[in-house]
């Protein structure tokens, strides 16, 4: 904090930060309305089955993500095995397949038609269903396992770090007290690493919470689908708002738990001290365990679904490779480039007036602006639409006063509003690259270069800017990724006859069909590995 910014750059980050958190006041504001017909019917008949499938859900994924991901990573950080370096990265690809898709694959597998029934039935010669008993595929608990498949990297990510930055002398000492591996496992790695696990478990029940498209598949009415269904059948925005304040309710709750537990963490850091890693060497009956229970996660979590919708689309690729297919293709990519530029000039913005200006209220707007990607995109999708509609009433109004005829909806009913949407929710993934780049910048760079004569805009564009490239090139990727993948908020606010790669392959996954969106699907899941593989490579150039 050394330079006297002008009061400009003050006004245009507030302007920025408050054109952010916009939707989520505008959404308290509209759950306040009165609408009793709507949201009483809702309380009376079906709410409360939202609310208890919200919970049970997001506590069985945490509970299924959690067992997935902790034998994982202990024994990816604590053993040598065959093909552990080959596993500490693959079992982060999970994260890049879309929840949806996943679910629809393993439906096509277990159900009833498909061959892992119709192969029992021929082999033990059942007729009817009646013969024997099946798990519902379609059911809570599947959409649950299906969650936990494809969120417990979250977990694992964090507790394979917090495992291996465990001090090597405290290995040392439960060895020489004659703690077995398991022992020190169970006594010593894994509560030391409970604040890693806490962190990790919140991430994965708050995308539990955000994801729409497998409960909606799978037809397990939650608050996600509720606010969905509230807003296109009983197009009450208000009763909407509603719902949408209640997720959000169970939303802050869950973040100020990570808080909690991020605090505990940082604390419990500066009690340890790193050092060399001595890992136990597996061998016979142990190593083939832990590399058929690693390579099984893998399979069972991204190979076999991978390799289903690239067989998928082998069969149908005539009729996939069209011209619909080129036009969606060409809306995700422009917009998710268009957003991603915008998050990043805002995150440029926002984190040089915090690091540079002398006032402390200036470090409020990068704050307010990181809210934004705590709303889930349904919720998200609702607080934009209540702003925005009420713009566009008044934009006709005014015309129609001046004897001009109305222009229509043309803030709700163009691509506009949901570039603002992906602007809104993103902005938060950018902010963080940028920030944690500029804590690598010495302060004594800053004031070198106003000792030289440098302005606050000269210093930004000629010192900042070009070391701060890394960051940048990882907010404008990371945002980009998760513009092309994001569901919720397309669906919801896409205009009348516009489609992008994701509302595109769900429309297939709705209709049971998506061997003809499989090529799609592929795209989406192969630009995600980008990602991954960058911050795979940046976690190994740190240690």
């Amino acid at each position: 904090m050394i330079l006297g910014l002008a009061r400009r750059w003050s006004v245009a980050s507030y302007t920025l930060a408050l054109l952010i958190v916009m939707p989520l006041i505008a959404l308290i504001l509209q759950s306040l309305m009165p609408d009793e017909a709507v949201f009483g019917h809702l309380i009376d008949t079906v709410l409360p089955t939202y609310i208890s499938n919200s919970l049970l859900l997001m506590f069985w994924v945490v509970i299924g993500a959690l067992l997935l991901a902790i034998p994982a990573a202990w024994l990816v950080a604590k053993c040598r095995f065959p093909g552990r370096n080959i596993f500490q990265w693959a079992l982060l690809l999970p994260l890049a397949m879309p929840a949806y898709v996943v679910a629809y694959v393993y439906t096509d597998l277990l159900d009833y038609a498909g061959p892992v029934q119709r192969s029992l039935r021929g082999l033990l010669g059942w007729q009817t269903p009646h013969d024997y008993y099946f798990p519902e595929v379609r059911s809570l608990g599947g959409a649950a396992i299906m969650l936990a498949l494809v969120l417990f990297p979250y977990i694992y990510l964090l507790a394979r770090t917090a495992f291996m930055e465990q001090s090597a002398s405290l290995g040392h000492a439960a060895r020489v007290m004659g703690c077995s591996p398991w022992k020190s496992f169970w006594r010593l790695s894994l509560p030391m690493a409970r604040p890693a696990l806490a962190v990790g478990a919140t991430l994965v029940a708050m995308e539990t919470a955000a994801d729409f498209a497998t409960v909606s598949y799978f037809a397990v009415p939650t608050l996600t689908t509720a606010v969905y269904d509230t807003w296109f059948e009983y197009g009450s925005l208000t009763a909407a708002a509603k719902l949408s304040t209640i997720m959000l309710f169970v939303i802050f709750a869950m973040i100020g738990f990570e808080r909690f537990a991020r605090r505990k963490q940082q604390l419990f850091q500066k009690q340890s001290s790193p050092g060399e890693l001595d890992r136990y060497s597996l061998s016979g009956v142990k190593a083939f365990a832990a590399t058929g229970y690693c390579f099984g996660l893998l399979t069972l979590a991204f190979l076999l679904p991978f390799a289903i919708l690239l067989q998928y689309a082998w069969g149908y690729f005539a009729e996939s490779w069209n011209a619909k297919f080129f036009e969606y293709s060409f809306n995700s990519l422009w917009i998710s480039l268009l957003v991603s530029v915008i998050c990043v000039c805002i995150g440029i913005v926002l984190m040089f007036v915090r690091r540079v200006s002398p006032r402390r209220a200036d470090m409020l707007p990068s704050r307010l602006a990181s809210t934004g990607y705590a709303l889930p995109g349904t919720v998200l999708a609702i607080g934009i639409l209540v702003p925005f509609t009420q713009l566009d009433f008044a934009i006709n109004d005014v015309a129609e006063y001046f004897g001009f005829e109305g222009p229509g909806l043309i803030l709700t009913g163009s691509v506009f509003i949901l570039v603002c949407a992906f602007c809104i929710r993103f902005a938060a993934i950018a902010i963080g690259s940028i920030e944690n780049s500029y804590k690598r910048i010495s302060p004594s760079l800053d004031m070198a270069s106003v000792t030289l004569g440098l302005t606050p805009k000269a210093l930004l564009a000629r010192v900042h800017v070009p070391l701060l490239r890394k960051g940048i090139f990882a907010g404008l990727l990371l945002v980009f990724i998760e513009c092309m993948k994001e569901l919720p908020a397309a669906l919801l606010l896409r205009p009348i006859g516009f489609e992008n790669l994701a509302t595109y392959v769900f429309q297939f996954v709705s209709d049971e069909q998506l061997e003809h969106g499989a090529l799609a699907a592929i795209v989406i899941v192969l630009v995600g590995l980008v990602p991954l593989i960058y911050l795979n490579r940046s976690l190994e150039q740190e240690k």
